[in-house]
């Protein structure tokens, strides 16, 4: 039982090789299922960190697990009545790197890293990533915007072109409702298809496991800015802090597809019978662009991608004094 010791912490470290976790050891699995397995592949650092999500980190040595442990330290406030900690930085916020106006490629289905967008946005390019090697289709970490930390949640397109699944919904949930709880503000990616469909997500309860992301961004009061810099695509457009789960300030890309699905899909529900080549064509000039969702106010702006730095860092001083008073209750209802 001393296992869950840990499970309830908010990050764990593990050093691979010499780290286990399990609440039963190999011999005692032996004995019930008669399944030979060892500690390592048991409850190992690989194990917590690319299968079970129970670990957030792993490293090789423990002079390696400090070090990096001290650098997230030092993005925490010491609790949640302190403000998130802020750094000199010689990193200018109107910083524009030109490199993100060519990122996204002309192909909607050719991917690109999230991760490097992130680094050309945030300080001095340092971006500390929570669970790296878990649920890959989605990225978490902590970075900072002119000193200051923020917690930053993005779609991988690298990584099943970035479509929600249940171990990343619930990885970004807990997450944000980390950054939550200790008042760091939350900046948001957006470059998601949709939920990964079939019978195993849908058995495994994606409904309710999707859930989580949409409770977790709309119960939270932190400062929420989201960009979207290409799809944005039905129900997972509208878990990743849109602006109907009261996101702050909205953006979008020129490149920024949003509704409630991809034109070829759409169009073959709509024109079924007709010339779909034809429709496809019409309906992508249309609707493939933000215009739309900006005329509805679903985003506040259509901006650069190179002036991304500087409008983040600029709404993060606008909400420095957000309050969002929610109604007293004992707590919430999440669909755990």
């Amino acid at each position: 039982g001393a296992v869950y010791s840990p499970a309830i912490t908010d990050f764990i470290m593990m050093v691979r090789d010499t780290s286990y976790m399990f609440v039963t050891g190999p011999e005692v699995v032996k004995t019930v299922t008669n399944e030979e397995v060892t500690q390592e592949e048991l409850g190992g650092a690989k194990s917590h960190t690319q299968k079970s999500g129970v670990s957030h980190l792993a490293f090789d040595n423990d002079v390696e697990a400090l070090k990096m442990t001290r650098e997230l330290f030092d993005y925490l406030p010491l609790s949640n009545r302190e403000e998130p900690p802020s750094r000199p930085t010689k990193d200018p916020i109107e910083r524009a790197d030109p490199t993100l106006d060519l990122i996204i490629p002309s192909d909607p289905n050719v991917p690109y890293d999230m991760v490097t967008v992130i680094s050309k946005i945030v300080d001095d390019s340092t971006f500390y990533q929570i669970m790296p090697d878990y649920a890959k289709n989605i990225i978490t970490g902590f970075a900072r915007i002119d000193g200051s930390t923020i917690g930053v949640v993005g779609n991988q397109p690298l990584v099943m072109a970035g479509c929600l699944d249940i171990d990343a919904s619930v990885k970004a949930a807990r997450f944000v409702r980390f950054c939550d709880a200790f008042n760091i503000p939350i900046l948001t990616m957006v470059d998601v298809p949709g939920f990964l469909p079939g019978t195993d997500q849908e058995h495994n309860g994606i409904i309710r496991q999707g859930a989580k992301l949409l409770y977790a961004y709309a119960e939270c009061t932190v400062p929420k800015i989201t960009v979207i810099t290409r799809k944005a695509y039905g129900g997972a457009y509208d878990v990743m802090s849109s602006k109907h789960l009261k996101g702050d300030f909205n953006y979008a890309w020129p490149s920024a597809e949003i509704a409630v699905m991809g034109a070829k899909g759409a169009v073959e529900i709509i024109f079924r019978g007709k010339n779909i080549e034809e429709e496809t064509k019409n309906y992508t000039e249309r609707f493939a662009n933000p215009m739309v969702a900006a005329q509805r106010g679903f985003v506040d702006d259509i901006i650069t991608p190179s002036s991304t730095r500087q409008r983040v860092a600029k709404d993060l001083v606008i909400l420095k004094s957000k309050v969002d008073e929610r109604p007293q209750r004992k707590h919430g209802n999440i669909p755990l």
